[in-house]
């Protein structure tokens, strides 16, 4: 599916992004593409099941009913895209800077792990 392969490339894209605006110190930027990155793929995952979803929230909230839930893949998955969401509203939304440095280098490593583990399961059922 053409979707699904465009989806993944934005997600590596956000992460190569994520990880230039951490090395430069950008850290509330760098959460946010990380974030974006395992939204893209979360996206990406939810479109094999053929399923529609019309916010963050519910991007997130689709992929724990679907996938967390059914055993696909372990709740800390879910709890690790959730918690970057949250991490993002800080960065993006924040009146000053608060996302330090360990903390956008944790949200990048989720990230690239969520990002993985999606690509090893979509490999498995489609062709990319």
């Amino acid at each position: 599916m053409k979707e699904i392969e465009t989806l993944m490339g934005r997600a590596e894209r956000a992460i190569t992004s994520a990880e230039l605006l951490l090395n430069e110190g950008d850290f509330d930027t760098s959460v946010s593409r990380s974030y974006y990155a395992m939204f893209y793929a979360a996206e990406a995952l939810l479109l094999t099941k053929q399923l529609k979803f019309s916010s963050h929230r519910s991007v997130i909230s689709l992929f724990g009913e679907h996938f967390v839930k059914t055993g696909t893949f372990q709740p800390v998955m879910g709890r690790r895209l959730s918690k970057t969401f949250e991490k993002r509203l800080i960065g993006d939304y924040g009146f000053t800077p608060e996302i330090d440095g360990a903390t956008a280098k944790e949200a990048l490593s989720w990230a690239k792990e969520f990002i993985e583990g999606i690509r090893v399961h979509l490999k498995d059922r489609i062709s990319m």
